[in-house]
């Protein structure tokens, strides 16, 4: 259903691709299934590729994973560089619950991405913040024939026993709140284990990624300094591009790709010092600042 989904959808969306689709021999439907996808194929002037994965009941699914992700690689070596996924909401929800479930840390918990790279190619998952009800909704909409995999409701595997008891009703009832949260915690993650700030004494340099990041950085470092933000004042840094003064103790001030923070000071500079602030582009407001406590202690 999810791919079938993402196919059109990519259609929509003019993007140029092909078809990858795996076979496991589990169900009888997954024939009707390689046929359908045949004929979109051929409806639709798409290479398919198809793999025949026959595998034992004992640990099927990472067993499942690593047979697929093999025909993956091989297929990049003709000249793929990206691969789109259907996964979806529900899926990612699921995954939480059984890592949740196990002990998890915040890596764990949040599992497949958006984006992903790696060594040969880059994964999408377009759909990731998409709930299963809305995917059904668009098929139903455009009339479009799609197979529901009987095995999804089989209890033997372990996400199919969080799907039916926990995550599907849950979903459809605070997909909203489920999908903000995956925000708020893929930003803490990229946060959390991000290495792109230094500090020499009191000034902060921090690499820019993007406001919502970079505004929850500058809100760990002004706690180091013993300055706590308020909401108006973290929304009003933004507003002003991180080229700010807060509350007359602060410095905040921006290039093109790093943020500075310092405590601010408001002094004479000579020419020379001036000349080499600005060939290093470090902006004006906490050159004060790194003049009376890096530069002339040097």
């Amino acid at each position: 259903m999810d791919s079938t989904a993402l196919f059109f959808m990519l259609l929509d969306d003019k993007i140029e691709f092909d078809i990858a689709i795996v076979n496991y021999h589990k169900r009888a439907q997954s024939n009707k299934e390689i046929e359908y996808a045949k004929h979109l194929a051929k409806k639709y002037n798409k290479k398919i590729y198809i793999k025949d994965c026959y595998l034992d009941n004992s640990n099927f699914e990472a067993k499942a994973r690593e047979c697929r992700y093999r025909f993956f690689d091989k297929l990049s070596q003709n000249g793929y560089n990206n691969l789109y996924l259907a996964h979806q909401l529900n899926d990612r929800f699921e995954w939480f619950l059984m890592q949740f479930s196990k002990g998890a840390g915040l890596k764990e918990l949040l599992g497949m991405q958006k984006i992903e790279k790696r060594e040969n190619y880059t994964i999408h998952r377009p759909l990731l913040d998409t709930p299963r009800e809305e995917i059904l909704r668009y098929l139903d909409k455009n009339g479009i024939k799609y197979f529901i995999d009987a095995s999804n409701y089989d209890t033997k595997y372990k996400r199919n026993y969080f799907r039916k008891e926990f995550s599907n009703n849950f979903i459809k009832q605070f997909s909203k709140g489920v999908k903000r949260s995956f925000e708020y915690l893929q930003e803490d993650k990229e946060l959390l284990f991000s290495k792109d700030w230094t500090k020499e004494k009191k000034l902060y340099t921090i690499i820019k990624t993007n406001p919502k990041i970079d505004i929850k950085k500058v809100d760990i470092v002004l706690k180091e300094l013993h300055y706590i933000l308020s909401k108006a004042q973290r929304d009003e840094i933004i507003k002003q591009n991180f080229s700010i003064i807060i509350g007359g103790k602060i410095a905040i001030d921006s290039n093109q790709n790093k943020i500075f923070i310092a405590p601010y000071i408001s002094t004479k500079m000579d020419k020379k010092f001036k000349e080499k602030m600005r060939i290093a582009k470090i902006p004006p407001k906490v050159r004060g600042y790194i003049y009376e406590y890096i530069y002339n202690s040097h």
